[in-house]
């Protein structure tokens, strides 16, 4: 989980209980038409304190909420199966760019529009590297 980094605005954590809370409604009601009740249901009590201007009254609901949604989380919830946790979670190894750079060359010549359009970007981004950073000193390259 990331640090958010910015303040969050009172609405937006409003917004994040709320979807949060359906998310535990979608796992407890697996059938669309209870789930779409006890939906409507809580919407109608988000909507009741709506216009709640007083601040810390609206922090003491949102506290209050947040206790609420912790004490009635669901045992085992449900997770999207692309999502962190779900069952097809970095399934897909994606390999970096660099393993191209170690294809034999007659698997390099099966697609030579692909890896003669590569080479010449490789060849821009060593020239705005070196334009941008400088060259290499031999200390830092490792050779001595």
């Amino acid at each position: 989980m990331a640090i958010p980094m910015e303040l969050v605005s009172h609405t937006r954590k409003v917004c994040s209980l709320y979807k949060r809370a359906l998310r535990n409604l979608e796992s407890f009601y697996d059938r669309r038409p209870a789930f779409r009740y006890q939906a409507v249901l809580l919407r109608h009590r988000f909507d009741e304190n709506r216009n709640v201007k007083d601040m810390r009254e609206a922090r003491v609901l949102l506290e209050e909420g947040e206790r609420e949604l912790f004490m009635k989380q669901h045992y085992q919830p449900k997770k999207f199966a692309r999502s962190p946790g779900g069952v097809a979670y970095a399934r897909e190894v994606e390999p970096p760019d660099w393993v191209l750079d170690y294809w034999h060359p007659l698997e390099k010549a099966q697609y030579p529009e692909y890896f003669a359009r590569r080479e010449q970007r490789k060849k821009q981004f060593i020239e705005w590297w070196e334009k941008q950073y400088g060259k290499p000193s031999q200390e830092s390259s490792g050779h001595h």
